[in-house]
């Protein structure tokens, strides 16, 4: 029981923050920036509070859960004040259940992961002013999993995952963030609404299963990611869907994936002001970069990101020859 309400608990609380904090609200209001600026600014905040409160994790989990399941049945008539607190609760959420994982094994992650995806996919075009009663099961579930969490032990898988340096993860939510919010306001290659939620599903589920049995040195495997965002952009640019509802889904899911493994490694307070950076600075910028109709100018940071790859592989060829001479 305890290991399945782990499971439940990723999986849920990551459902509601794609369906109600980074799309439901968005949505509703318009993408009026001006307006949901509160959000973001109480996600930092609350990030940085999660480490900041004396408090044991599981009496922070509980106590933001219970913030974020009162502000629920607000949902969508926030107020500038009410996002902010919203905004507060998810941020703090976000690196305790990160925090979470290092409980969590390699098939207990791609569960939780594969059923994320699934779910978030299948309710992506329900009505965002109707998602209350989602928003409302989703943070219960989560609330009531939450209880079990302090049955578990630490899994000491984490020792074997590969650390990502802070830009590279930054550079990928951004990249993410930007085609994503650019795909989600294009009626011409929306593959959310264009009947290809199946094939968005799969892709995602096997995203997951590459990047947990795939056993990728670090500078190949970012490589192998920016080639996959450069196809991705392509095949948005080029207006084919169904190419783009393979490899994309398969990306989003292949390089989360890395970033979890990754943060997993970290105490709480690295996790926090990573999240500030990851999930609300870079995630932000992608916003704006949709918001403005900037995406066309994307491919220049792909060339500045392959040039720094390619260099580091080069100069980390140059120190092994040294060591073997």
């Amino acid at each position: 029981m305890p290991k399945i309400a782990l499971i439940f608990f990723i999986a849920f609380e990551l459902c509601y923050y794609l369906l109600i904090a980074q799309t439901g609200i968005v949505e509703y209001f318009a993408s009026n920036i001006y307006y949901i600026a509160p959000l973001p600014i109480g996600g930092i905040i609350g990030s940085i509070l999660c480490y900041k409160i004396s408090l044991s994790n599981d009496k922070k989990i509980k106590i933001f859960l219970m913030m974020q399941l009162i502000l629920t049945f607000f949902y969508p008539n926030y107020s500038p004040i009410t996002l902010f607190i919203l905004g507060i609760s998810v941020g703090a959420l976000a690196p305790l259940l990160i925090n979470e994982l290092k409980k969590a094994s390699t098939v207990d992650l791609g569960l939780a992961l594969a059923i994320s995806y699934s779910v978030g996919t299948l309710l992506f075009n329900y009505d965002p002013a109707k998602r209350e009663f989602i928003a409302i099961i989703f943070t219960v579930i989560v609330l009531i999993c939450s209880y079990f969490l302090q049955k578990i032990k630490t899994n000491k898988e984490i020792k074997n995952f590969t650390p990502y340096p802070i830009f590279v993860m930054v550079l990928w939510i951004f990249l993410d963030s930007a085609l994503f919010e650019t795909l989600s306001r294009d009626l011409s290659v929306s593959i959310w609404r264009d009947g290809f939620t199946f094939e968005i599903i799969v892709f995602h589920i096997i995203g997951v299963i590459a990047a947990l049995k795939l056993n990728i040195q670090r500078m190949e495997n970012e490589l192998f990611i920016m080639i996959l965002f450069a196809l991705s952009y392509l095949f948005y640019f080029l207006q084919e869907p169904l190419a783009l509802s393979v490899i994309y889904p398969f990306v989003i899911s292949y390089y989360n994936v890395n970033i979890l493994r990754s943060l997993v490694k970290k105490p709480l307070k690295k996790i926090a002001l990573y999240m500030v950076f990851i999930g609300w600075i870079a995630s932000g910028m992608g916003l704006f970069i949709a918001l403005e109709n900037l995406t066309i100018f994307v491919p220049f940071i792909f060339l500045i990101a392959f040039i720094k790859i390619i260099n580091s592989q080069k100069n980390l060829l140059i120190k092994e020859k040294k060591c073997i001479n």
